[in-house]
């Protein structure tokens, strides 16, 4: 499968200018502070500078906060197992993605409505390192569209092509160099 047109997500935990000017227009940021408690202020002027940007940005972790401010969508991490956001009203082109790790994750993912699955670990070898058979073996198990998350360098960019992702997420990847 030839994969031209990859979507990318790039995690943020601040704002940095230079490196989110550096990003190329099919870059989606995704702001994602666990350490501390979001700061509107400091979310709308993301929100604001990433649409001036032509750049989708995501909220992590807080449906209610993503829809109050209008943003593009929210992002689900695989520790987030609540289905309330369900009875919520979204705009039309409102989107929820989500990470998982596991079968049971996805299943948890799916039932929470994400159109986009992140699945991690693909190449960072950590805990929960898959690998690429591995990788395609739970992304065969999914009906929604799967995202490639952790690892990617660009010394194994193009084993991507083995996935079957649409797209690749992380964090050092687009922070050392401009993206693809």
């Amino acid at each position: 499968m030839h994969k031209s047109s990859l979507k990318l997500y790039y995690f943020i935990e601040e704002f940095k200018k230079s490196i989110i000017d550096k990003q190329s227009k099919n870059t989606a940021i995704i702001y994602r502070n666990y350490k501390k408690k979001y700061k509107i202020s400091e979310i709308i002027f993301i929100r604001d500078y990433c649409r001036r940007k032509n750049l989708k940005f995501y909220l992590s972790n807080n449906i209610k906060l993503s829809i109050h401010l209008n943003l593009d969508g929210s992002y689900l991490p695989s520790f987030n197992r609540n289905y309330n956001h369900l009875s919520y009203k979204f705009k039309k082109n409102f989107v929820l993605i989500g990470s998982a790790h596991n079968l049971k994750e996805i299943r948890i993912k799916q039932k929470q409505k994400v159109k986009e699955i992140f699945i991690s670990s693909v190449f960072k070898n950590n805990g929960n390192f898959l690998g690429i058979n591995k990788f395609n073996l739970l992304s065969s198990l999914s009906r929604e569209n799967v995202i490639a998350l952790g690892g990617v360098s660009k010394e194994n960019f193009k084993q991507l092509n083995l996935t079957k992702s649409i797209g690749f997420a992380g964090i050092s990847y687009f922070s050392k160099k401009k993206g693809p």
